[in-house]
């Protein structure tokens, strides 16, 4: 099954530039067996494959964008269209890759970017619970909000299940309540607005 017009010598310039049989096979358009059997012949070891690291292959998945963005290119799944990375039979998050080259640790709960683009994985974009939760406090105390309460109004612990909006607001993660520090002429037990 080779191409016509893969010669030998074809072959032969591609394995001087250390392609693997498959690749060679894959860019002329020819029988992989036969590029190994001129491999053999012209007395070449064949190529040991070099696999990328995690974060070099998650790199490799990426595209710069304005703004520091990053673009993930490799596989999306579900109707979000969340990024995956499979790597070695495991599937990955991309953001939680980006969290760990930024911070040196794993993410604690889910990442996100904090930059306002959907699903952007630059690592100085991303932020994991405890990270964002710290960051939407700092941000409703700029805005002129109080510290967040200990507990909410239903006795939840804060430090666990404390969550911001986006612009800060503070809620419940658990009960889903505003923060009683939100708004003191909100009535009791209103809803978090969504």
């Amino acid at each position: 099954m080779s191409q016509v017009g893969a010669s030998q010598a074809d072959i032969v310039a591609l394995l001087g530039q250390g392609l693997s049989n498959t690749a060679i096979a894959s860019q002329l358009g020819c029988d992989r067996h036969r590029v190994a059997v001129i491999r053999r012949a012209q007395g070449l070891p064949d190529v040991v494959a070099q696999p990328l690291t995690l974060e070099q292959k998650w790199s490799a998945l990426t595209r710069a964008l304005d703004g520091g963005h990053l673009e993930w290119c490799g596989e999306k799944v579900g109707p979000s269209e969340s990024p995956v990375m499979r790597y070695k039979g495991r599937s990955y998050s991309p953001t939680k890759i980006a969290f760990t080259i930024q911070h040196g640790r794993p993410p604690e709960g889910q990442v996100k970017p904090e930059c306002g683009m959907r699903h952007c994985v630059a690592p100085t974009h991303v932020e994991d619970q405890p990270g964002r939760t710290r960051l939407r406090d700092q941000l409703w105390l700029l805005r002129g909000g109080h510290a967040r309460q200990t507990h909410c109004r239903r006795g939840h612990d804060q430090s666990v299940h404390g969550r911001n909006l986006p612009d800060g607001y503070p809620y419940c993660g658990a009960c889903h309540q505003r923060a009683p520090e939100a708004d003191p002429n909100e009535p009791q037990g209103a809803p978090c607005p969504s």
